[in-house]
């Protein structure tokens, strides 16, 4: 898509500004980069104080997943972009809960534009009928060194079209019906995710309020699950609950293994 293209209009940077100047302190919007997430974490390295800083990107040539996957989309057809967070005053153990409290940011934010979508653990965001939703988001988050900050990634698909998707597994706003302009999406998105990393940080953690909020979106728990461990290691059984550390407590028939990482497949509810 060219610049001028009016079906893909560019994301209004002065717009973003002026909405969320109070929530963010510093918001860049770039034509072109490898990874908001990256650049952001470069920042950090060279000393920079990223905290509320908010990198969006009209097109990521090396956008990355979990597990270095790559994620491609055309330029304009997501609304991509990385956010810096000030961990040092949440005990490291409860880190693990602020990629699902982004997840839950992105639900408040959709549900503002009339859609309801399932939160799949650890870091996908999920929509459509039956039971088999898409995939309409992910959530990418890294640890920035020296300083305790946390970068988080979002790249949610809004004007992706079935022949542009990545997988077919994937979805997007434009393919479901749902509204597609990226600009009050940012604006949505963004205001949601700063209350709750405000709460976040206020709880020491996860907060009553997120706990709640994120069970009751979740489509994870209450179903049969495999999760492959790093190292190769295979878990089976039924994802009862997520922990105070925001690990993934999968009940096998003889015990129940609490999951940090992995890759998780729905196998069938309970």
């Amino acid at each position: 898509m060219t610049e001028r293209d009016p079906a893909r209009p560019a994301l209004d940077e002065t717009a973003l500004r002026a909405a969320l100047g109070g929530r963010w302190r510093r918001i860049d919007v770039v034509e072109q980069t490898g990874s908001t997430n990256a650049d952001l974490l470069a920042r950090a390295t060279d000393g920079d104080d990223i905290d509320g800083a908010v990198l969006a990107a009209e097109h990521q040539s090396a956008g990355r997943g979990r597990q270095g996957r790559e994620w491609s989309a055309p330029p304009r057809s997501q609304l991509s972009l990385s956010v810096g967070v000030a961990a040092a005053a949440v005990p490291t153990a409860a880190w693990g809960w602020l990629p699902l409290a982004t997840g839950v940011a992105v639900a408040d934010a959709l549900a503002d534009h009339g859609l309801t979508v399932g939160l799949k653990w650890p870091n996908d965001v999920l929509a459509g009928p039956g039971d088999a939703p898409g995939k309409l988001a992910g959530i990418l988050a890294e640890v920035a060194a020296p300083a305790k900050t946390i970068v988080v990634g979002l790249g949610l698909n809004v004007a992706m079209t079935a022949a542009e998707a990545p997988t077919p597994q994937a979805t997007s706003l434009a393919m479901l019906g749902a509204p597609t302009d990226r600009t009050a999406l940012a604006v949505a998105v963004l205001d949601a995710l700063a209350a709750r990393i405000a709460a976040w940080r206020a709880a020491g953690g996860a907060d009553a309020g997120l706990i709640a909020d994120y069970t009751a979106r979740s489509v994870t728990l209450g179903r049969q699950v495999r999760a492959l461990l790093p190292g190769g290691q295979t878990v089976a059984g039924v994802a009862e609950s997520i922990d105070e550390l925001g690990r993934l407590c999968v009940a096998t028939g003889t015990e129940t293994v609490a999951v940090a990482a992995g890759d998780v497949t729905h196998l069938r509810p309970v």
